[in-house]
């Protein structure tokens, strides 16, 4: 059974090869939470002889599927079933709350105003560095699909033109499809055989990272080799996709390995910036990535600045601010001289990001205070279709979880979606009549089909070409240059196409498909209102393209304030920054009456305990008691090897955090709260045979230090591989030197919005649960709080399962 939810993770493993924990067990439920493994409600009840305290709520687990697999067959059922209502226990949380253990207090104290300089600096180096690589990744997919796309279309287009002459036009419809198949089958091979954490667009990973959670294999390098090369031949492959969202994905991958100086994947470990392994230093690092990763998408610093702090960041400071901003500045700066120089003018710097949306002519598309209204009108259209479009990405994606998780129907699905949508394009074209000229036209593969000499077939500038220039022609191509039946047609056509397409396994962005949509329906909009208006100079059909694109977007991702930067610096106009915002506005509003924005849906349809800003509203009547975890496995400040030995290696009880509690020989006596210590931490003490008697006997060569933990993270080796005698089980182990003396904590009487702030501010993953006596009575971890959610009846548990 723990095969069963191994196909619908993101990652399409069950463990990841950072984790430290142990084995799952068997008797993993199904994904709708039945099963022999889950007890009534969610909550599974354990036994065991080890020092605990109070009733099991949940634990936090991770599965190590490995040893699984090579007991069991590999079983694939017809249908998964999946339940909406559901929250994962497989996936870890990061420790961003750093552990201010006695290594950690004596390192601080030895470390002089010089030295922090120079950690200041080497972040400043780091964030540039994540700039410059961040642009190069840029600019080599860029350059790659410009080819690529550029050769695919340039031979269709040549056996087009000589199969109208002579007829036999099926013949250039099957070069077509099968050239757009064959290259979607590579990049989808590789996503679903290799690195399935590589599909999509990556931002929701993105986000469930920066807030907390550990998604497996997320920022390895293998991830970010597939990206590149799966988004190149999904946009080469004629996917209703774009290059640009998985852009903040791959800068986050590189920002990860940067700031570690060091690649697991590559075995190599250059000995430097090992200050910053640890997950705080790490998470943002990646926000900085993240920021490059948009500044390079849209040309947008500013913007990319607010994207992590909008949709990503569960932490922010002001220098964080500038050194993010720094990175988004590299990255842009980088991606515009390399492209300036690889186009033939190397002193003109003008191709700030991989989509520049052109220069907007104030003079003919300037806007009026009549026109407020009508843009309003256009958010709450595009809110009112991204709605549908997320509704109808949802059940397909519920479809795909139940019966399409095997790869080779994955690679078969993708395939599919590559032929249809040549196919849909080929017919389309074929069937328009919309004919103009070709004088002046900045079409890049015009197509004449039956079109008179001199005349290029309008709907092909659409179809046939990358998304990207087919939002810029849509932009700026002078009035009367479509059909609002061409525009008609392809809106509806491109938007089930775009709905279809996204959450295959292939890597693929959705912001440029909506902006593709947006700008079509928003032309159409304008040349309906020039129509009634009696061809008003104001009624600019191109305004319009950008307001519907605008609209469309905010209704499928639901972004505000970073979007409309976004577009403003992609535009270069700040004159359309205020009705830009009110259309998002409004279609961020309109749309989340309906339904989720879309990234924030398929967070959900993978059960993460993803936790948002604030507890639901109505939850002030739980407490902490009331939600905390129970029994709660406890260490006593010197104890037995023997013991924790047996508490790692406990698969029914997998915690991460274990509070240390008094060694009293009395039992009478209270067992109040000394500290907090973490499995990672305690793998590296055995590891190290860190016991009093051998200190004692004078075995232990050197005094263990904040380096060896360091140069265990991320991977600490599992509890299995470290092996210890029937001896060395007797001896001691004191705790009092490695654990984190002061924990946070608070009264069982504490309610839960108070508990959710403390926890999701400072980045918790564990929050001890104490009475009035200091005695330990539960603990707080990010499950007890995500599965407590506002559905449409009020509060709502979800159930859990060990998926």
């Amino acid at each position: 059974m723990a095969n069963v939810a191994k196909k619908v993770s993101w990652s399409g493993r069950d463990r990841d090869d950072d984790d430290e924990d142990g084995r799952a067990d068997e008797t993993t439920p199904l994904l709708n939470g039945t099963g022999p493994g889950l007890a009534a409600g969610g909550r599974q009840l354990t036994s065991s002889s080890f020092l605990r305290i109070g009733q099991l709520s949940n634990v936090d687990l991770n599965e190590d599927v490995h040893e699984l697999e090579t007991e069991l067959p590999r079983q694939y059922p017809n249908e998964i079933p999946h339940n909406e209502k559901l929250l994962s226990l497989k996936y870890e949380s990061l420790d961003y709350d750093n552990s201010e253990n006695q290594l950690f207090l004596e390192e601080e104290r030895r470390i002089n105003h010089t030295a922090f300089r120079t950690v200041e600096i080497k972040r400043w180096v780091i964030c540039a560095m994540i700039g410059i690589f961040t642009g190069l990744i840029a600019c080599f997919i860029d350059i790659v699909v410009e080819n690529l796309a550029g050769l695919k279309y340039r031979v269709v287009k040549g056996n087009i033109d000589k199969f109208t002459e002579k007829g036999g036009l099926s013949f250039s419809l099957l070069l077509w499809a099968t050239l757009n198949a064959s290259v979607v089958m590579v990049g989808s091979m590789i996503v679903a055989f290799i690195e399935p954490v590589a599909a999509g667009s990556g931002i929701p990973q993105i986000k469930c990272y920066l807030n907390g959670v550990k998604i497996p294999h997320v920022v390895r390098l293998k991830t970010l080799v597939i990206k590149v090369c799966g988004v190149i031949l999904s946009v080469v492959g004629g996917l209703a996709v774009g290059k640009e969202g998985p852009m903040i994905h791959s800068g986050a991958v590189i920002a990860a390995g940067i700031s570690q100086g060091r690649s697991t994947s590559l075995k190599r470990d250059f000995k430097i910036f090992e200050y910053f392994r640890r997950d705080t230093e790490k998470r943002d690092f990646v926000s900085a990535g993240a920021a490059a990763g948009v500044s390079a998408a849209f040309g947008a610093p500013v913007g990319g600045v607010l994207f992590s702090l909008e949709e990503g960041a569960s932490f922010w400071n002001q220098f964080l601010t500038w050194r993010i901003f720094f990175a988004s500045m590299i990255s842009t700066f980088t991606l515009n001289s390399v492209l300036s120089v690889y186009h033939g003018n190397a002193w003109d710097l003008s191709s700030p990001g991989l989509i520049n949306f052109g220069r907007f002519d104030n003079e003919k598309m300037g806007y009026t205070i009549q026109e407020i209204p009508i843009f309003i009108f256009m958010g709450v259209v595009g809110g009112i279709l991204g709605a549908l479009f997320n509704a109808l990405n949802y059940w397909l994606t519920m479809f795909r979880i139940r019966y399409i998780h095997r790869p080779c129907l994955q690679v078969v699905e993708a395939m599919l979606v590559a032929a249809v949508t040549a196919t849909v394009g080929f017919v389309m074209i074929y069937c328009s009549r919309d004919c103009q000229p070709i004088h002046g036209s900045t079409v890049a593969y015009p197509l004449q089909l039956f079109c008179a000499d001199g005349e290029y077939n309008s709907m092909a500038t659409a179809f046939f070409n990358t998304p990207e220039k087919s939002v810029v022609n849509l932009f700026h191509d002078p009035p009367g240059s479509y059909n609002p039946m061409t525009l008609g047609m392809f809106t509806l056509m491109y938007f089930f196409l775009a709905c279809w397409t996204y959450g295959l396994t292939v890597s693929a962005g959705v912001f440029i498909p909506s902006l593709l949509i947006g700008a079509a329906w928003g032309r159409l909009f304008g040349i309906s209102l020039s129509y009634l208006t009696k061809g008003s100079i104001w009624a600019d059909p191109g305004k319009y393209a950008l307001m519907g694109a605008a609209a469309q977007l905010g209704g499928i991702v639901r972004m505000t304030l970073s979007l409309t930067v976004i577009m403003m610096e992609a535009t270069g106009n700040v004159t359309y920054g205020f009705p830009i915002m009110l259309v998002l506005m409004t279609a961020k509003i309109v749309g989340d009456y309906f339904v989720e924005g879309l990234y924030d849906m398929h967070i959900q349809l993978q059960s993460v305990p993803f936790l948002h800003w604030e507890a639901p509203v109505t939850s002030h009547s739980l407490t902490a008691r009331e939600v905390m975890s129970t029994p709660v496995t406890c260490l006593r400040r010197i104890e037995r090897v023997g013991t924790v030995v047996d508490i790692l290696s406990d698969t029914s009880s997998n915690h991460n955090g274990f509070p240390v509690v008094e060694s009293n020989p009395d039992a009478t006596q209270v067992a109040g709260l000394r500290g907090l210590i973490l499995r990672s931490q305690l793998i590296v003490l055995l590891k190290h045979k860190v016991f009093v008697e051998r200190a004692n006997l004078s075995l232990v060569q050197r005094r263990l230090k904040l380096k060896d933990f360091r140069d265990a993270y991320p991977r600490f080796p599992p509890i299995q591989s470290i092996h210890v005698s029937q001896d060395e089980r007797e001896c001691m182990i004191d705790l009092s030197e490695f654990m984190n003396p002061s924990p946070y904590t608070v009264p069982q009487e504490a309610s839960l919005p108070r508990v959710f702030k403390l926890f999701r501010a400072l980045g918790l993953r564990h929050l001890v649960v104490v009475d009035n006596r200091n005695e330990v009575v539960g603990m707080v971890t990010r499950k007890d709080l995500a599965r407590y959610r506002l559905g449409k009846e009020g509060l709502e548990e979800l159930s859990l399962a060990q998926t």
